[in-house]
């Protein structure tokens, strides 16, 4: 009787597993989890090729910079006929021939800017499996340009909702790194009182999901009315966690009612009825980009409105669990204060005193 072959290692194609030695030994039904691989293997790894596929592919107007990332992880995007598996890789855009989802990109197309009075149940993504409506349906450009939102409100938010091809604005605008802040007017359930309203300002922890949990930055608010049932404020955020206005306030036991963005940076929501686009206007776009393209420096010289992060320092103390590191720290800060106050009277004085014990 002929022994039935074994199965060596190796990639298995039938069934799309990579199965180990161990594995093969122990039997056909014993598979292994698909090894990790440690980077990509196509050969666009050379920073001397180009610029970033990423970069390339939001200039073009596919999508924002990391849904272009995730494209490429997905294994989306074809450069040269070969498909990228995993970042980095940098491209040629003048001569690679560069596709997603086997169409190529366009090249030096023109830069839309569209803003969109978002209303209540729609969705802001540009792929949706369930088949809602988009906020790319409502905008029929007669460019046909492959837009894209900047950023997301969810679909029980209305407001401001800046639509582009321009992918660089767009990551500028987005991260948090460059301080474009959006502004949102919010109507609470019950009456928010002075304290409620110094916490949200300094910023609330929030627990994320599979996540530890962080305090939020600090928030600008002012309160534009409040009585027994309802309280309505404008809140300006520099930050944008998922649904993180609703999961402050319900945090606060005070849950959203209506919540509309009216502002981001400086491009305020106006001349639009629910549901209306337009185009910015030329003042509009020059102040958004010399907000989002604002040197380092200027963003560290924000007035003190609440507008400024506070030092490194404080926020480690303040976050700091107690401890030897805590101690160190505060022993230090009193060695160099005591070394200040020294300093200080050795200037009233005149001079520094003599060392006890050494001969002059």
């Amino acid at each position: 009787m002929m022994r039935e072959a074994e199965p060596t290692a190796g990639f298995d194609g039938s069934r799309g597993v990579f199965l180990h030695a161990r594995s093969v030994r122990a039997g056909p039904y014993h598979l292994a989890m698909p090894r990790r691989r440690h980077g990509p293997s196509h050969p666009f790894n050379d920073d001397r090729r180009g610029e970033r596929i990423q970069k390339v592919l939001a200039a073009a107007g596919v999508a924002s910079r990391r849904d272009c990332e995730q494209m490429v992880e997905e294994g989306r995007v074809r450069v040269n006929g070969t498909v990228l598996d995993g970042l980095p890789a940098w491209v040629d855009p003048a001569n690679d021939r560069i596709e997603v989802d086997g169409r190529p990109i366009r090249r030096h197309e023109q830069h839309v800017y569209i803003m969109l009075f978002k209303p209540k149940g729609i969705v802001c993504t540009n792929e949706d499996p369930e088949g809602r409506r988009r906020a790319i349906d409502i905008v029929d450009h007669p460019l046909k340009a492959r837009i894209f939102p900047v950023g997301r409100l969810d679909m029980d938010s209305s407001g401001l909702l800046l639509l582009t091809n321009d992918g660089e604005l767009a990551n500028r605008l987005t991260h948090p790194r460059f301080e474009v802040h959006k502004t949102y007017e919010v109507t609470v359930s019950g009456r928010l009182d002075d304290e409620a309203v110094r916490r949200l300002s300094e910023g609330v922890f929030l627990p994320e999901k599979d996540e530890v949990g962080t305090r939020t930055g600090r928030s600008k608010l002012k309160l534009l009315g409040r009585d027994s049932t309802k309280t309505t404020m404008l809140m300006e955020l520099r930050e944008g966690r998922n649904r993180q206005i609703r999961r402050m306030m319900l945090r606060m036991g005070h849950p959203v009612r209506r919540l509309r963005r009216v502002a981001m940076g400086p491009l305020r929501l106006k001349g639009l009825g629910v549901g209306a686009w337009r185009e910015l206007t030329a003042s509009e776009l020059r102040e958004l980009r010399e907000a989002a393209f604002r040197p380092a420096a200027a963003r560290a010289r924000r007035d003190e409105r609440g507008e400024a992060k506070p030092p490194r320092a404080t926020q480690t103390l303040d976050i700091a669990p107690r401890g030897a590191r805590t101690g160190a720290r505060a022993s230090a800060s009193r060695r160099a204060s005591e070394g200040r106050g020294a300093r200080a009277n050795r200037r009233e004085g005149g001079g520094r005193p003599p060392r006890s014990g050494r001969a002059r």
